[in-house]
């Protein structure tokens, strides 16, 4: 069957828009989408474009559109006989206090605490480990009704203040300000058009160093292209036009340029990355004596060719700790002299295993290692001289999720999780060699007594072994009937390891099954494994996802009436390309804030930064493998599309909703049957960001549509 691009200038621009959507679909009148006779010409084939002015969001007209498609949305919704019930439990579920990874400070631990249902986590400092906790910054009262997130919470090493970053709708772009600690009272500090930017204040607390953007265009802000990224020093009670350049490239306005500080606050280190590559090119910035820091200083080059990863991890004295996948494509840790740091001088610290080292953490006389085996933490430590010093004794099978510790404090902090494990952070003491939970997390009304988590392996089209972890009542017979849901992501080098979220808990008690499959393309293997779904090889991706689903099939976990698929992001273009692929091997597709025009999607925003991921369509030999399988460039006019709920929000600036848009229109239009193509658009909401009642919202929905499609009965919970 031709695509939809070959067919869109005969047949289908014939027929008015309005008719369109009365015509093809008999259960939903869909809101018009005006179609544009927009072609583009690559490298000489013709791609027709009709929906390019949904780019402008802008647009009155698009605006228009976004509240009918909403409207309808809701009103199918509405119809669900699960979705109260969804909301409802998922609410009960999700009200459980957890708290964020503890870190030290200026001799203070701090963390961010939610009681379960506030909008947003609080943030708390504590004088001593066991000592009161008091409130430092609650975003909620910043703005009642979420809009507003917290970005950034960043205390000052000499106690006096803290940085932090606010941003509308929880966009990428975010504006720093400065209070004191002590007392609450804001600074006049403050500093705009931060984007992808830690905040790093020198020892001495009088100043930070930040990554900005240009200003942007105005009204273009959420999807201008953004460029010339700058490292800047920041000195308390000044003007932001008095900042000092630090450093940029002008000979690369299109790489990011970002710092980050040792904890003795002597060096700066300086990350120039071209886009998402992993593989960074990486300067210092010796600051000299931290308490009188010279942030004059010259920026010297240590690895200056980008020819691998390059991480300091920590330092005692001038000897950096640093992990690398330099030689090593599953990371080890090796440690030099700053002034020396070509790599016949590396003395080796933690060699390579056949796991890939996942993250690390320094802390005072020892490194912390975690693991990935076929996908499961597993946390070892090691003393400086890269003799062995014990481990993390982790609560089951799961994923370790952030560590947290400093070269001058003797603890380590870590969470723990797995899909029937609550996020949980612990304290670990290398004296005594335990764990203790910090603040032990309680589920509420869920026994997870009577469910498991099974680590099956599917195979894919070249026989590559596909981890997939399922989660599930016990004891389910495996007899094809049981309405199920397969996440991925896949890309970007990017581990997806199990764990936790209260929704999922809320399906599976109702008989769901819940599974997630590690694809090429994450960081699951190593580098390697990342590459193997990179540029002309992303169709891995796909077949991986592919062979994931088929697996759950052929061993009666599910059939393709029950069987619904879910990614976000990167995930979202998965769920796109692979409904696209094989129509007719699912039920339902959730794909969220998705990559969905792969021809323009480095036209907006910080796009540009991922074709060291995709590869670009301004390049002929990238064009052709994007357009074989780029979502909207291959929607079949007359096929039957599984049930489709795609989902983003109005202030994604990473990826812009024009994505979204383009694609659930070209998909109404081109639906072969009366199985519903939806669109929740999100308002106050970005890429990743959601007050937790809109969340909550957000899922019960998604849940609620699922099961309405895969007939899924309400089944009664004690």
């Amino acid at each position: 069957m031709k695509s939809f691009v070959m067919l869109f200038s005969a047949a289908l621009l014939a027929l008015p828009a309005a008719a369109n959507a009365q015509q093809q679909q008999g259960r939903i009148a869909y809101p018009p989408a005006k179609a544009d006779p927009q072609t583009d010409n690559y490298f000489g084939r013709k791609v027709a474009d009709p929906y390019r002015w949904m780019e402008d969001l802008n647009s009155p007209e698009l605006a228009q559109w976004v509240k009918a498609e909403n409207s309808v949305t809701e009103r199918y919704l509405a119809t669900l006989p699960m979705r109260e019930r969804f909301k409802s439990r998922i609410t009960e579920l999700w009200n459980t206090p957890r708290v964020s990874l503890p870190f030290r400070e200026a001799g203070k631990l701090f963390y961010a605490k939610n009681s379960g249902l506030q909008r947003q986590s609080v943030y708390y400092m504590r004088p001593t480990l066991d000592g009161a906790e008091r409130l430092v910054i609650d975003p909620n009262v910043l703005s009642p009704d979420g809009s507003v997130a917290l970005s950034q919470f960043v205390p000052s090493p000499d106690g006096r203040y803290f940085a932090y970053g606010l941003s509308q709708g929880g966009s990428d772009w975010s504006i720093a300000y400065v209070r004191d600690l002590a007392t609450g009272r804001q600074l006049s500090d403050t500093v705009k058009w931060l984007k992808f930017s830690g905040i790093n204040w020198t020892k001495d607390g009088n100043g930070f160093f930040y990554s900005r953007f240009p200003t942007p265009e105005t009204g273009k802000e959420l999807q201008s292209a953004v460029r010339d990224q700058k490292l800047y020093y920041h000195k308390l009670g000044t003007p932001q036009s008095a900042d000092r350049l630090i450093y940029e490239r002008k000979d690369h306005p299109e790489w990011f340029v970002f710092a980050s500080a040792s904890d003795d606050g002597r060096f700066v280190y300086v990350n120039i990355v071209n886009g998402t590559d992993p593989h960074n090119r990486l300067s210092v910035l010796d600051l000299g004596d931290p308490m009188h820091p010279n942030v004059a200083a010259p920026v010297k080059p240590l690895f200056d060719k980008a020819d691998a990863a390059y991480t300091p991890i920590g330092n005692v004295g001038t000897t950096i700790y640093m992990s690398t996948d330099n030689a090593a494509p599953k990371y080890r840790i090796v440690a030099f002299d700053v002034a020396h740091p070509d790599s016949k001088t590396w003395r080796v610290v933690v060699p390579e295993t056949k796991n890939v080292i996942d993250q690390t953490a320094f802390f005072k006389d020892h490194i912390a290692v975690n693991y990935l085996e076929d996908v499961k933490s597993s946390a070892k430590v090691f003393a400086l001289d890269g003799k062995p010093a014990g481990g993390l004794s982790l609560p089951g099978v799961g994923s370790l999720v952030g560590m947290s510790g400093r070269a001058d404090a003797a603890d380590l902090f870590y969470r723990f999780t797995s899909p029937l494990y609550p996020s949980t952070v612990f304290r670990y003491d290398p004296a005594t060699g335990k764990s203790i939970a910090f603040a032990p997390a309680k589920l509420k009304a869920f026994d997870p007594a009577g469910y498991e988590t099974r680590q099956i392996f599917a195979t894919s089209k070249d026989g590559t072994k596909v981890p997939v972890f399922v989660t599930m009542k016990k004891g389910l017979a495996l007899d094809g009937s049981h309405p199920t849901m397969l996440y991925g992501y896949g890309g970007f080098n990017i581990s997806i390891t199990p764990s936790f979220s209260p929704d999922v808990l809320a399906w599976i008690e109702q008989g769901g099954i819940y599974a997630t499959a590690n694809m090429r393309g994450g960081a699951e293997y190593g580098e390697d494994w990342h590459k193997a779904g990179m540029f002309e090889k992303k169709q891995n991706v796909f077949d991986d996802f592919i062979a994931a689903a088929e697996h759950l099939i052929a061993q009666k976990y599910t059939s393709p009436a029950k069987l619904g698929i879910e990614g976000e992001s990167n995930g979202g273009l998965l769920v796109g390309a692979v409904e696209e692929q094989r129509p007719e091997l699912f039920a339902v597709a959730l794909p969220g804030v998705g990559v969905m025009d792969m021809l323009r999607y480095d036209k907006f925003t910080g796009g540009k930064a991922w074709a060291a991921e995709y590869g670009s369509s301004d390049d002929s030999t990238a064009f052709k493998y994007l357009i074989k399988y780029s979502p909207l460039q291959n929607v079949k006019a007359g096929t039957c599309y599984p049930a489709t709920l795609l989902s983003t929000a109005d202030h994604d600036d990473r990826v812009v909703p024009s994505h979204t848009f383009k694609f659930t229109s070209a998909m109404q239009l081109a639906q072969g049957c009366d199985k519903p193509i939806l669109v929740r658009v999100q308002t106050q909401g970005s890429h990743g960001y959601r007050p937790t009642d809109k969340r909550i919202a957000e899922l019960a929905d998604q849940w609620a549509f699922a099961a309405g499609q895969m007939g899924m009965k309400p089944t009664i919970v004690p």
